[in-house]
């Protein structure tokens, strides 16, 4: 079975003086019930270069949890580990999705600005687009509301302008502001769009 590897956020335990990496049980779920071997990544950036040379992954996944640093999060060695994912992702030609904050990596990546939106939290809403219409979940704080450049492009859209789903026009690599994992049962939508990245008919 191939892998993908995926990223955790970070928790400050005061309690202990500790950072602790850590996730959300439905993710590994969700990337085996799509037909992948899961394995998390810590947050440390020379480390996951590491892995991703060792492992040789099939795809990489940037999960949802922390604000980038640059908006008010309060983990930028987070930060540092997505962005050495995606160049890494690039260079190596390995399929990437980002999924709420993942996407938010994604969109500064390549040079993007995230805005405080209001009504996207702890809520399913529309989207529509190329793909048509769906109902999504919703738990994020910030958002894009248009591209800069155009090597991403949008796929679909919040009724309220924010943009929910982009691709890269050459590259695998996609993102969602929406949870995967917390559908139950997970979404066709969403184990479709992981294969496709992997390049399954």
């Amino acid at each position: 079975m191939e892998i993908i590897v995926f990223t955790q956020r970070v928790e400050l335990v005061s309690a202990y003086q500790e950072k602790r990496d850590c996730a959300d049980q439905r993710i590994a779920g969700f990337i085996k019930a799509s037909g992948y071997l899961p394995v998390p990544l810590p947050n440390d950036a020379c480390i996951v270069s590491e892995i991703i040379y060792e492992l040789k992954p099939a795809g990489i996944i940037l999960t949802g949890g922390n604000s980038l640093a640059r908006y008010g999060g309060n983990a930028p060695e987070r930060d540092k580990t997505d962005r050495k994912l995606i160049e890494l992702a690039i260079y190596k030609n390995i399929p990437l999705y980002g999924f709420c904050r993942g996407m938010q990596s994604v969109l500064d990546f390549f040079g993007n600005d995230l805005v405080n939106v209001q009504g996207h939290i702890a809520l399913r809403h529309k989207i529509t687009g190329r793909e048509g219409t769906a109902v999504v979940n919703s738990y994020h704080n910030q958002g894009c509301m248009s591209l800069k450049n155009n090597e991403l492009e949008v796929v679909m859209k919040a009724e309220d302008g924010v943009i929910e789903k982009v691709q890269h026009r050459e590259l695998p690599v996609a993102g969602t502001m929406w949870h995967p994992e917390r559908e139950h049962p997970f979404c066709e939508m969403d184990q479709s769009l992981i294969k496709k990245l992997m390049g399954e008919k």
